[in-house]
């Protein structure tokens, strides 16, 4: 048998008051990553500057990282970073902030790279010659603070690349439940179901151990008793606190596990049709549990472990309760045009059979299997075993 690794953040400070712990952070400079104006306008990236102004550091602030973060963006972020030269990096906000932060952290300390060499996973040359990296998320879903992962679209192509390094698990993350307390309603949900979507591919990947089936069985576990309250009572800090604990906990289990077709799928309808992650992932997951399920017990592992009768069915009556639609045609966020879509769909799913989260998927799925998948997630089809 192979020699495996288990790799998570040195650090993880949890709980009402996590935040307090950069004031207490040892540098000279530090840079401020985040998205669009939520951090600011609920005050947390002020309260980021004063912490780290406590602890004698110096900051700058890089915003305005769009919801799929673009190679130009990260390239100009890196520059910014080349011109200020921090010893830390820190990204606060959603896990497109973090995402971004991570991959212009690779070419702040190699500038010479193209962004086509680090695209192959484990390709990406060692990390820490000139920074640290520190991670605040500002959503309880995508656990980037969490792992080796980030996903940076080629807007030219329309293809969301994940990347993947072992240096790119951060040295600390922060996990305070009273920033995603702000998210409205749907992010909850959208993010909840990221989490789940996390969980349940990390069990049932190829590369699942008993070393990440506990974390990913537990993050199940609290997003089935904790989303649906987050969702209907923003303020139940208890709920709050038990769903961004839970993204964390499927972020250890899927980033040494990796994940498989849900996010394959997701990531390449993202990039065709600029559908959040979330929502892409919590319309495809039923379907992919019963395409999966020919291939896997780990899902009947799951059920009995939490005394579920049907997962997939109980993934759906879950979206139903925070109106997340069963189909993408059923979609408002964005214009699922079903001319648009059939131009697409060949291109689209040999994109996502060569996503590098395909390897890991229970049995060995063809670009027949894939379009099929789509279609059912589009129309509302069931799903043909193969």
């Amino acid at each position: 048998m192979a020699v495996m690794s288990f790799s998570i953040p040195r650090n993880i400070y949890y709980g009402e008051g996590a935040l307090e712990k950069l004031s207490e952070l040892k540098g000279k400079k530090a840079v401020l990553v985040t998205g669009g104006s939520s951090m600011k306008k609920f005050g947390f990236l002020d309260m980021a500057q004063d912490l780290l102004k406590k602890a004698d550091i110096e900051s700058i602030i890089i915003d305005g990282v769009e919801p799929n973060p673009s190679v130009k963006t990260v390239m100009e972020g890196a520059a910014a970073m080349q011109d200020f030269n921090p010893d830390w990096i820190v990204a606060i906000g959603g896990g497109s902030a973090i995402d971004a932060a991570k991959v212009m952290w690779c070419f702040y300390e190699h500038p010479k790279l193209t962004f086509d060499e680090i695209i192959e996973p484990g390709s990406m040359p060692a990390l820490r010659n000139k920074a640290k990296f520190i991670a605040i998320p500002s959503t309880s879903g995508t656990a980037s603070e969490i792992t080796a992962f980030s996903v940076i679209t080629d807007t030219e192509n329309h293809i969301k690349y994940p990347i993947v390094a072992a240096d790119m698990v951060p040295d600390i993350a922060i996990l305070d439940p009273v920033i995603p307390a702000r998210m409205p309603a749907h992010i909850t949900a959208n993010t909840g179901m990221d989490v789940m979507a996390h969980a349940l591919e990390a069990v049932a990947s190829t590369a699942a151990t008993s070393f990440t089936d506990p974390y990913a069985l537990e993050a199940i576990r609290l997003v089935f008793e904790n989303l649906e309250i987050a969702y209907k009572e923003p303020d139940n800090m208890k709920a709050r606190e038990n769903m961004h604990n839970a993204s964390a906990l499927a972020g250890m289990a899927f980033t040494n596990a990796s994940l498989g077709l849900v996010h394959s799928l997701a990531h390449k309808i993202g990039g065709e049709f600029g559908v959040t992650h979330g929502l892409a992932n919590a319309i495809l997951l039923p379907y992919i549990i019963e395409f999966n399920k020919q291939f896997s017990d780990k899902y009947a592992m799951v059920e009995k472990a939490l005394e579920i009768d049907n997962l997939a069915d109980k993934i759906r009556a879950l979206n139903s309760t925070l109106k997340i639609p069963a189909t993408f045609q059923e979609c408002t966020e964005v214009d699922f045009n079903q001319a648009k879509y059939n131009e697409v769909i060949d291109r689209m799913s040999l994109n996502a059979l060569n996503d590098p989260c395909t390897l890991t998927n229970p049995g060995s799925p063809k670009v027949e299997d894939i379009k099929k998948i789509y279609n059912a997630a589009y129309y509302g089809a069931a799903v043909l075993t193969s």
